[in-house]
């Protein structure tokens, strides 16, 4: 199995190289420079390991949530090159690739949240059965002080993700009972999207290029200046 990923849904851009198994990345927390980066490291990686093109089996992406923009450029890149090689895309959603990188020695338990500014959080929860991600609930963007774990979840928790940084830490001192440790600074990176895609691959999820599409979660995800400022106002009035 031979899989490109690409993963730029946040500030982090990342892009990943799986051969049967072992994996080349790079990665770099790097805003704005995610056009910049990310053929030309795909391009590197190819090199160094001696793989041309023709020969991946599929592409990988990370769907998002995330940034408008991050989202919208690793889908195009990864539909781009996945048509041009007549090949099929894996999307993995960017939360999914955030709690796989979780550490495996914490609770199998994972809530992953990502900073999805304007007050609110991506979010979802997830438990690891061994090298499996299970997702116990949906996706969605919401106030961190509206974030639930699942109905019915017991046991202790690790939470991952920008969205325990948000609103000055809420989540986290929300969950801090049934949280053993949070990683606010994680990031999602490619090598975690693509052993997700890979596994995802071979049980028959991969899309034809044009099938693939964004998780944006948000209805309006390009409000202009002056509606952000009518939200911020109307928070500070609440």
């Amino acid at each position: 199995m031979k899989l490109l990923a690409f993963e730029t849904a946040t500030e982090a851009c990342s892009v990943a190289l799986y051969l049967d198994g072992e994996v080349h990345e790079r990665f770099d927390i790097a805003p704005r420079r995610h056009a910049e980066l990310s053929l030309p490291w795909a391009d590197a990686l190819l090199a160094e390991t001696g793989l041309a093109r023709s020969q991946l089996d599929a592409i990988a992406v990370g769907r998002g949530p995330g940034a408008f923009t991050g989202v919208r450029l690793a889908i195009a890149l990864a539909q781009g090159i996945a048509l041009a090689l007549d090949r099929p895309v894996v999307p993995v959603s960017t939360l999914a690739v955030l709690a796989a990188g979780a550490p495996g020695e914490g609770p199998e338990q994972i809530l992953a949240a990502i900073d999805a500014r304007m007050g609110e959080v991506y979010a979802a929860s997830f438990r690891r059965e061994g090298a499996a991600l299970v997702p116990l609930d949906a996706e969605r963007v919401l106030h961190p002080e509206a974030v639930q774990l699942p109905a019915g979840a017991s046991g202790t928790w690790q939470g991952v993700g920008s969205g325990f940084a948000a609103a000055e830490g809420l989540l986290a001192r929300q969950f801090a009972a049934r949280m053993t440790a949070v990683d606010a600074s994680a990031l999602p990176r490619a090598a975690h999207l693509a052993r997700l895609a890979a596994a995802a691959f071979a049980a028959g999820q991969a899309l034809a290029p044009e099938r693939v599409e964004p998780a944006y979660l948000r209805d309006n995800v390009a409000l202009t200046l002056a509606e952000q400022q009518l939200q911020r106002a109307a928070k500070q009035a609440s």
